[in-house]
This record gives structure tokens, sequence and C-alpha cells, in this order.
């Protein structure tokens, strides 16, 4: 039987220029005006940091469990947007992993974050997403 989680943000327009988004202790600013604004994040980087952040967070919970040697990860998503229908039509992501680990090692570790982490198995059966694992 598999462990179920439940999680819950709420969002609040504040204007024609923007919204809230808050979860637990955190609000952030999104970008919901259709001109676009450039002091916070819109839909499509939203989804897209959500990405990174579950990649990173992925590798923070493996790295233990397979005593993989890790100084630093940055991870760089670059996304294509389709305008009919509107979707992401691809997506690509660099993580840069700054270690002494072999590079069957950080294979090891891509599979990974491939296998196991939740927002990356949400976007890829719906959107090219494609990327790779390299040391810095």
């Amino acid at each position: 039987m598999s462990k179920k989680m439940t999680f819950k943000v709420v969002a609040n327009r504040t204007d024609a220029h923007g919204s809230t988004v808050a979860c637990k202790d955190a609000l952030l600013i999104a970008d919901t005006d259709l001109q676009g604004r450039v002091d916070a994040f819109n839909p499509a980087e939203l989804l897209m940091s959500a990405l990174a952040a579950c990649i990173i967070k992925g590798i923070e919970r493996v790295t233990p469990i397979l005593k993989f040697d890790l100084q630093q990860i940055e991870v760089t998503i670059t996304g294509v947007r389709q305008d009919a229908p509107p979707k992401m039509e691809s997506i690509y992501y660099t993580i840069k992993v700054t270690t002494t680990e072999s590079d069957h090692r950080l294979d090891l570790l891509h599979d990974n974050v491939k296998k196991f982490g939740t927002v990356f198995n949400t976007i890829a059966p719906g959107t090219d997403l494609t990327g790779i694992l390299i040391r810095a």
C-alpha cells in the first residue's frame, strides 16, 4: 500500500496585476498580469521552479542513502511554450553537481532524480522533458 500525502496552496487575486499564493507560512507574489511583470514568477516559471526544487530535493533525499559526496547543486531549466493549444511543449534541464564522485555515480544520481521525483514524474508524461546531469 502506497503512502499518500496531501498538499494545499491558496491563491488570491490581488488586483489586475498580480495574485498571492500561500502555503504553510510562506507567501509569494504570482505574475497574473496579462502584460506580464518582471518582479514575480508567471505560471510557467512557477512550474519550472517546482521542477527545479523537486530535482534538488530529490538529490538531497538520496545523497545520504548513496553516501554521495556533494558540495553544490545548480539546476537551470528552459521551457518552450506553444500557443495552440497552450502548454509547455518542452522543458530542458541541466543539473550541475560539484562533487568528487565518479561518472557512474553521477549517472546513478541522475537515474534517481528521474525515477523518484514527484513533480518530475507529473510533468514527464505530457511534456518533452529532457536534460543532463554534469559535474560542475
